[in-house]
């Protein structure tokens, strides 16, 4: 932590270990070593080691990596969230929510984050059938108001 804010966290893997940058993609990475955990990952950026003499090799980089993190930490730099603000609903839920209105007042009042991981979710099978079938499926937790991983 630095400035009150979390900068940087330490995995533990079984075959390797990483620094993960909590602002990780406003950070300059002068040597292209960054990695982001996925491709819907807008914020954190790592750098992934695979043995300590890798680790000690690059312990000045990790180092200024580190400096500069907590710098664009104690600036008050924010993630600019685009995804978040512009998100795409595929076609087969816009059909779901012509034919339940019901649905589509329920999912326009979950948080932005919920929309957003129903919404990868659903758009992640190839077949329309399957993305039919999810949204199917998750519409009763829609309607409850909850979000895809919730209880």
């Amino acid at each position: 932590m630095h400035e009150g804010g979390n900068v940087a966290l330490i995995y533990n893997f079984k075959d390797h270990c990483a620094i993960g940058f909590m602002k990780g993609s406003l950070l300059k990475d002068s040597k292209k070593i960054l990695q982001s955990p996925g491709e819907n990952s807008q914020a954190m950026r790592y750098l992934k080691f695979i043995s300590l003499e890798e680790i000690e090799k690059k312990a000045a980089t990790i180092k200024s990596y580190i400096r500069e993190a907590m710098k664009v930490e104690q600036a008050g730099l924010k993630v600019d969230f685009k995804a978040k603000k512009e998100l795409t609903l595929i076609d087969e839920l816009l059909a779901q929510f012509k034919k339940d209105p019901a649905l589509k007042k329920a999912f326009t009042a979950l948080t932005p984050g919920r929309q957003r991981g129903y919404n990868l979710f659903f758009s992640a099978p190839k077949q329309s059938a399957t993305r039919t079938s999810r949204i199917e499926k998750a519409t009763p937790k829609i309607l409850e108001g909850k979000g895809l991983n919730d209880r």
